[in-house]
């Protein structure tokens, strides 16, 4: 079978030369295309020197006459500019925008949080999300919706974080839905590349804690409650059955999430041990390859996932408090953005899921 062209969009951001690192490895894709908008005319190398097989391609203008020469599209470029890009690529063109046009289902969510124009929704990637159950009891998947996909919304990372630590939890009515805390430690590549003096500089970051989109703001908050809305079985539009407090906060590494999901026991938890609960989480994910749920005891940490597509997960009771709290590190980069778009890619055009995509972190 011959490979997959492959042109990434934004290739010299965060997250676009994540997806560039990750598919460059991938056996059946060639990366032969990256454009940049400052950067465009400048070698590759110049600016990704990490990648050196890829340091000679010459950075392209984004646009669709450039894009639309390849079997497949990355789009990593800012809300707002990736929807209208995308309406000009020609239909046969595979493509995955690891930005927000695309994401969110609810066009009154993207107006209070986005605003702007509202692009349509496109299958959603994050495979291991659940969407309801199957007459048999198992559980329904988005990876059924991402077989065959054309078109495909990659998941924010701190989305990512928080739904797989907590949609065991909401998949059996195990908390209080209104009652949903998450507080996550984010690497600094989770803010972008821009320079900020407040909260970007080295000076001003090492050895700071610095919290931001707080009060509610933060633009990941309705593609959460999104996802709960789907891991409870109910559409898009039930999201507002759900209520999250979400405080973001930069801390000083590079890469990483580490998300403390908490909310109040429903009562159907309380009649169940400790143990109860944790298979819960055990068996929502026993067969899902890049997710590991931690024995009892063990704590996730993001060392153990850098540089890779895997996550881990632990679940515990505070009995004084009547509360659960879920936990999930990952990789913000590479599972919460390109690994999993590669991952949602493998599963679009028939390839094994994990091909191409590390299941190891990188310690210390």
């Amino acid at each position: 079978m011959s490979r997959y062209s492959v042109a990434v969009a934004g290739a010299t951001g965060y997250a676009g030369g994540e997806a560039v690192r990750i598919l460059a490895q991938h056996p059946d894709f060639e990366v032969a295309c990256v454009t940049g908008h400052a950067s465009a005319g400048e070698r590759f190398g110049r600016l990704m020197p990490h990648i050196p097989q890829l340091a000679d391609l010459v950075i392209e203008e984004t646009t669709p006459e450039v894009l639309n020469h390849y079997d497949v599209v990355v789009l990593a470029l800012p809300h707002g500019a990736s929807g209208p890009l995308a309406d000009r690529l020609d239909p046969s063109v595979r493509v995955v925008d690891l930005g927000a046009d695309h994401r969110l289902e609810e066009q009154t969510a993207w107006d209070s949080f986005y605003g702007g124009d509202f692009h349509e929704h496109w299958a959603y990637g994050m495979p291991e999300l659940v969407t309801g159950t199957h007459d048999d009891g198992s559980y329904r998947r988005q990876r059924e919706t991402l077989a065959g996909a054309t078109r495909i919304a990659g998941p924010g990372c701190n989305v990512t974080a928080v739904t797989l630590a907590l949609q065991p939890a909401i998949a059996h009515g195990l908390v209080d839905p209104k009652g949903i805390v998450a507080d996550l430690a984010v690497g600094y590549s989770g803010a972008g590349k821009s320079l900020k003096r407040t909260d970007l500089l080295a000076s001003e970051a090492f050895g700071s804690a610095h919290a931001y989109g707080v009060g509610g703001s933060h633009r990941h908050i309705p593609e959460i409650l999104q996802n709960f809305a789907h891991a409870a079985g109910l559409e898009a539009r039930d999201a507002e059955r759900f209520a999250i407090g979400f405080t973001p906060i930069l801390v000083p590494m590079a890469r990483g999430i580490l998300a403390c999901v908490s909310a109040p026991l429903s009562e159907k938890a309380q009649g169940m041990n400790d143990a109860a609960i944790h298979d819960v989480w055990s068996g929502l994910y026993c067969d899902q390859q890049f997710i590991t749920v931690l024995p009892d005891g063990e704590l996730p940490a993001t060392q153990n996932v850098l540089g890779s597509n895997a996550a881990q997960i632990q679940v515990a009771v505070d009995h004084n408090a009547n509360r659960l709290l879920a936990i999930a590190a990952i990789d913000n980069l590479n599972r919460g953005t390109a690994g999993q778009a590669v991952q949602s890619l493998n599963i679009a055009l028939g390839l094994p899921e994990d091909k191409g995509l590390n299941k190891i972190g990188v310690a210390p």
